[in-house]
């Protein structure tokens, strides 16, 4: 099953030019499919009604901002060179093992995600039709594995199939609104929340409603495992192509940014009818808002509009996190069962979530999770766009082991260093404002550290030998060239092949991966210089 490509959808390696099948347009479409989640709505509900909304509406443009700079190098480089977003950090910076922690922060954030939209969608299924909730975590968990089973084909034809109805589904209950409750829009811009933070501008709410939202930083990984499929970038395609990347990568937080809003608007308007608690539920505004138009079908049809807004995101949750969860355990255990069989690990994880309530911790949970994760994708940008410009790091993103150091300090010492001081922050150490912008703290640390650390090490951990072929400029042609992996004897093209002197031949990426016996000889010879062997280059497909 592992070595069915078809199934794995190359979840341990580069995406080869033959593989990319769709147009720039069919990646982006099925891309921003996966954004369809309501977690926004809540997200956006929870930090309008815990900040106000000036502090609020501050918070979710910031962070918006942010996740939208950051995300347009890492979009690009994921979509140039075939890789997803593990493998952009391996290369970007963290080095072979060191982006084993990256991964697993990668987990964390798609069963944490998915355990939050489960919820969502077990609240409607409960509404609905009374199905108790502990029932409906599970339902919502075993509904996405036949489809996440199948791979990028399946989610595709899903994503496509239901998005007329969850456009329908998202605009409606806002035009609804703007014929009945015309002036309910001038009434929630003077809101101040529920917990008595006032409609005025609070620095401290500001700082801490941007930490909620920017726990949403970590959805360029989900955007870059679709993007990593765009077809080549050619004369005649540049434009859509550049466009695509830019809508589906960080151009989802864009759509995202709008969904808090009016998540936030839809909850507010409700508040008064359904409390606090059941307002932060998407399924309880939903249904207010189109009472007035569709009477007793506003249940149905709101229900309907949630759980297809939470399937099309919970594939995109389990699929990435059986991405994740194989390139963390094929490193640590050199074993690769298959793809599909970490869609159950990060399923258990999500389920288990889901069981212990964490929708009543929101705020704390995503809070906690943005100082790990921005300081991670900081980084990554920092090298992306400054340590590869001035020269302390490759042009190229090289992903595979043969030439990569365990572990680089650039990258993953920044990581470390600003979550560790971020995440002291956010506890309280340094005092009330240091605690309210930890945040900002991990994003600043890792921005200035990256590069500092390159510059002063002159890049010397990105590259434990030089890669003697397909470096970073190789013609098309000699790219989409084969060549047979000495160990599987599969043919794969140039990219994902590397030179070893223990095997008989070039060796393809996951074989050099799943070694546990070379003791990474390659990396050096005997007498200590560089291992230079080319591959041949016969065409073999």
């Amino acid at each position: 099953m592992a070595a069915d490509e078809s199934r794995e959808d190359y979840s341990l390696r580069y995406a080869p030019h033959s593989f990319r099948r769709w147009s720039p347009t069919m990646v982006a479409s099925t891309a921003l499919g996966g954004i369809a989640y309501l977690a926004d709505f809540a997200i956006g509900a929870s930090i309008v009604f815990t900040y106000g909304f000036t502090s609020g509406l501050a918070s979710i443009l910031c962070a918006a901002t942010i996740i939208f700079v950051t995300g347009i190098p890492i979009a690009r480089a994921c979509a140039a060179y075939g890789l997803d977003m593990d493998l952009v950090t391996r290369g970007a910076g963290f080095g072979y093992f060191g982006s084993t922690l990256t991964s697993l922060i990668y987990a964390s954030f798609t069963f944490i995600f998915f355990a939050l939209e489960g919820s969502i969608m077990a609240q409607a299924m409960h509404q609905a039709v009374g199905l108790p909730v502990q029932i409906g975590y599970l339902v919502t968990t075993l509904i996405v594995i036949p489809i996440v089973f199948r791979g990028m084909g399946a989610l595709a034809k899903v994503q496509a199939w239901t998005q007329p109805i969850w456009l329908v589904g998202m605009v409606l209950p806002f035009v609804v609104l703007a014929f009945e409750a015309p002036d309910a829009w001038g009434a929630f811009g003077s809101f101040g929340g529920t917990e008595g933070a006032g409609s005025g501008f609070s620095w401290i709410g500001f700082g801490l409603g941007t930490g909620v939202a920017l726990s949403l930083i970590a959805q360029i990984g989900e955007q870059a495992d679709y993007l990593r499929f765009m077809p080549a970038r050619t004369e005649s395609n540049k434009r859509r192509w550049n466009l695509a990347v830019l809508a589906a990568g960080p151009g989802w937080v864009v759509i995202g940014a709008a969904k808090q809003l009016g998540g936030a608007f839809l909850a507010f308007v409700a508040l008064e009818a359904v409390g606090r608690t059941h307002a932060l539920e998407p399924i309880a505004p939903q249904i207010e808002a189109l009472r007035p138009w569709l009477g007793s079908f506003a249940l149905p049809a709101a229900a309907l509009f949630v759980i297809v807004s939470q399937i099309k995101i919970n594939v995109t949750n389990a699929y990435s996190g059986s991405l994740s969860w194989s390139n963390f355990f094929s490193r640590v255990t050199h074993r690769h069962p298959g793809r599909v069989w970490y869609i159950f690990l990060n399923l258990a994880i999500a389920l288990t979530l889901m069981e212990m309530n964490m929708f009543a911790a929101l705020n704390k949970l995503l809070g906690f999770y943005s100082n790990v994760g921005i300081a991670w994708i900081t980084a990554v940008a920092a090298d992306l766009v400054i340590n590869k410009r001035m020269g302390w790091s490759p042009k190229y993103i090289e992903f595979k082991r043969a030439y990569l150091y365990a572990v680089n300090p650039a990258g993953f010492g920044a990581m470390v260093v600003a979550s560790t001081v971020s995440i002291l922050a956010f506890f309280g150490l340094f005092g009330e404002y240091a605690q309210a912008f930890s945040t900002f703290i991990a994003a600043g640390l890792a921005l200035l550290l990256c590069p500092l650390i390159a510059w002063a090490t002159k890049g010397r951990y990105y590259l434990a030998r030089p890669n003697p072929v397909n470096g970073p400029h190789v013609a098309v042609a000699d790219i989409t060239a084969t060549h047979t992996c000495g160990v599987c004897v599969t043919a794969y093209e140039l990219p994902d092949i590397a030179d070893c002197p223990v095997q008989p031949g070039p060796i393809c990426s996951l074989c050099c991966s799943l070694d546990a016996d070379c003791g990474d000889v390659c990396r050096r010879s005997p007498t200590g210089e560089p291992v230079l062997m080319p591959i041949p280059t016969v065409r073999t497909g």
